[in-house]
């Protein structure tokens, strides 16, 4: 019977200017600035992060999907939250 695939995702570091998250062996910055749902979450909150596909992160404890993509190339995303 062949199992669930799983990715890791962990995030390595966190300051007041934003997080460190590694994919494999790939780390990506998301700062605050850009990604503001992650500003007054907890640690528990930001590091809870689900991996479920290659182009797909998710933070259950404040319901916030992203596309890897959009970390790797936030400009190519332009409609970013204004809280």
């Amino acid at each position: 019977m062949p199992g669930n695939i799983t990715l890791a995702a962990e995030v390595t570091h966190i300051s007041k200017h934003g997080f460190w998250l590694l994919l494999g062996d790939e780390e990506l910055h998301l700062p605050f600035e850009q990604f503001p749902w992650f500003k007054q979450a907890t640690v528990d909150q930001i590091t809870t992060v689900e991996h479920p596909t290659p182009d797909h992160l998710y933070w259950p404890s404040l319901d916030v999907d992203l596309s890897v993509n959009s970390i790797r190339r936030p400009t190519d995303f332009p409609l970013m939250s204004k809280a």
